[in-house]
């Protein structure tokens, strides 16, 4: 799931980030209004996760332009003003989901993950393939029963593969997906993974190489 995090306060911004790619997600961090607008038209994020107070331009201007852009990401929209009003308001900005601050991160996770299964095209809480399965709400894999421990990156990856249903995907849409804006796109991370995955998978190989296409299940 790629995410974007639109948080002036630095830290704050930099500690959900890095909390959230441990949860397997690829974040990325604008630290204002105009900057959270430029990434939301240079990348497709499955959610973005927007503070209401923010300078150069206010999060409640930056959530109606994504919203009159059509843009096909959720928004989930932070703010420490937590009044019944204060909800509504942003939820008819556009918002698709409020949170008031502070918050517990484990609900923060929660939403993003539900308002991610509503970005993307709907799909059974199990993906499977022969005898390899994937529980994305628990973040559990499984192959013929066996307990799979993956890594964040491994499960995001397997997911994506899986989710593709036998269809190529491309090392560059894996890095997309999986990682965030600081990825080198000339680098072997994906090819890495992919190999540090096919060890924890076992005998026989499930994950073919499909030559100047990518990887498939």
């Amino acid at each position: 799931m790629r995410v974007l995090v639109v948080e002036d306060h630095e830290r704050f911004a930099r500690a959900v980030a890095e909390g959230l790619r441990g949860q397997g997600m690829a974040v990325d961090v604008a630290l204002d209004g105009r900057q959270g607008l430029d990434h939301a038209t240079l990348t497709r994020y499955d959610v973005i996760v927007l503070d209401r107070d923010l300078p150069g331009i206010h999060g409640d201007e930056v959530c109606q332009a994504l919203a009159a852009d059509c843009c096909p990401s959720r928004v989930l929209m932070l703010t420490a003003a937590g009044t019944i009003s204060d909800r509504v308001q942003g939820l008819d900005l556009g918002a698709d989901d409020y949170l008031s601050k502070p918050f517990d991160f484990a609900e923060l996770v929660a939403r993003i993950r539900a308002l991610g299964r509503r970005a993307a095209l709907p799909r059974p809480p199990t993906l499977q393939r022969g005898d390899l399965s994937l529980d994305t709400a628990r973040r559990v894999a499984t192959r013929a029963d066996r307990h799979l421990a993956l890594s964040p990156k491994e499960l995001a990856v397997l997911e994506c593969l899986l989710a593709a249903q036998g269809a190529v995907v491309s090392a560059e849409e894996l890095l997309e997906r999986v990682w965030d804006e600081n990825a080198d796109p000339f680098t072997t991370t994906v090819k890495t993974t992919i190999g540090r995955l096919r060890a924890k998978l076992g005998d026989p190989p499930v994950i073919e190489t499909v030559r100047e296409g990518g990887y498939r299940i």
